[in-house]
C-alpha cells in the first residue's frame, strides 16, 4: 500500500492515479493525512471501491505533515562515522528536527544567508500505532510505512561553539526536513531492512549505500526510542545518513542556490528538492 498527502488530503496511490480516502470511504476515514495515522490498522484492512485519478507529484506534501514527535539519529552508518571521525557507541545519538521544517515533494528551500548547508539522505520511518517498550523482534508491526527524507543541515549553526552543539536548530530551518514522495507500507518490500539509498546533486551521485549497513537498524531504533518515550501514531524517525556528506569532503562542498537534490530509496521513489538564496 502507498499512501500520500495530496494537496492536504490523504490519498491511496494505485497505478498512475490517486484515490481520495475520505471520499472513497464515505467519510469513514479522515481527509487529514495526519489524522489518518490514528486509524492506520483499520485503513490497512480496507479495500476502496473507487477509480484512481491522475495527479501531479508537485502537489504531494509530507506524508506525515504534523507529527507530534520527530526523532533523528546521528552517525548511524559506519562510513559516515568514519568520515566524521566519531566512534559509534552502544546507543545511537538522538536529536530532533522541529516540525516546522518538514516539507514534501519539489520543495524549494531558501538557503540561510552566510550558512554552509549540507545534504544527508535518509530512510524515514513513520509510526502507525502507539509503541512503548517494544522489543526489536516486534518493531516492524508498529511501522506505518517508509519514505525518503533529507536531514538538511546548516553546519555553522549546528557546530559553532560553545558545546553542546545546536543540532536541532541547525537542522530545522524552513524546508530542512523534506520527506516523500509518499509512504510505502513494509509489506511492499522483499526486505524492508535492506534498501539501496542514494542522493544526487545536479546529477552527480554524492551518497550511495544500503540501509542494511545501518549500525542500528529500524527495529533496534524503535526498541531503544520506545524504551524511553512512547512513539505515537504519525511520529517520524530520520534514521541517519550514509557517508558522502559535503562537509567532510576535500575541499568541502555545500549546497548553492540553483542546485537540485534528488534523493532515492529502492522500492519507494525519488524525493526532489531545489534551492534558492535567502
Amino acid at each position: 500500500m502507498r499512501v500520500a498527502n495530496l494537496a492536504g488530503r490523504a490519498v491511496l496511490l494505485s497505478g498512475a492515479g490517486a484515490i481520495d480516502i475520505e471520499k472513497a470511504g464515505g467519510g469513514r476515514f479522515p481527509a487529514d493525512p495526519q489524522a489518518l495515522f490514528e486509524r492506520w490498522d483499520e485503513l490497512r484492512s480496507w479495500t476502496p471501491d473507487a477509480e484512481p485519478v491522475p495527479f501531479e507529484e508537485a502537489d504531494l506534501g509530507a506524508p506525515s505533515p504534523a507529527p507530534r514527535q520527530v526523532f533523528a539519529i546521528g552517525v548511524n552508518y559506519r562510513e559516515h562515522a568514519e568520515e566524521s571521525q566519531i566512534e559509534p557507541g552502544a546507543r545511537p545519538p538522538v536529536f530532533t528536527k522541529f516540525v516546522s521544517c518538514l516539507a514534501g515533494q519539489d520543495a524549494v528551500v531558501a538557503l540561510p544567508e552566510g550558512g554552509l548547508t549540507d545534504w544527508e539522505v535518509e530512510l524515514v520511518v513513520v509510526i502507525g500505532r502507539r509503541a512503548h517498550q517494544v522489543n526489536a523482534a516486534d518493531a516492524w508491526r508498529y511501522v506505518a510505512g517508509l519514505t525518503v527524507g533529507q536531514d538538511l543541515s546548516e553546519r555553522i549553526t549546528q557546530l559553532s561553539p560553545p558545546q553542546p552543539h545546536q543540532f536541532s536548530l541547525g537542522k530545522s530551518f524552513p524546508g530542512f526536513g523534506p520527506t516523500g514522495p509518499w509512504l510505502v507500507t513494509p509489506d511492499e518490500f522483499a526486505d524492508p531492512g535492506d534498501l539501496e539509498i542514494s542522493c544526487f546533486l545536479d546529477g552527480e551521485r554524492m551518497q550511495h549505500a544500503r540501509t542494511s549497513q545501518m549500525i542500528f537498524g529500524v527495529p533496534e531504533l524503535i526498541e531503544k526510542l520506545s524504551a524511553v518515550t512512547p512513539l505515537l501514531p504519525g511520529d517520524v524517525i530520520f534514521t541517519g545518513t550514509p557517508g558522502g556528506i559535503g562537509g567532510t569532503r576535500t575541499p568541502a562542498r555545500f549546497l548553492a542556490p540553483g542546485e537540485h537534490l534528488h534523493s532515492t530509496i529502492e522500492g519507494i521513489g525519488t524525493l526532489r528538492t531545489s534551492f534558492t538564496g535567502a
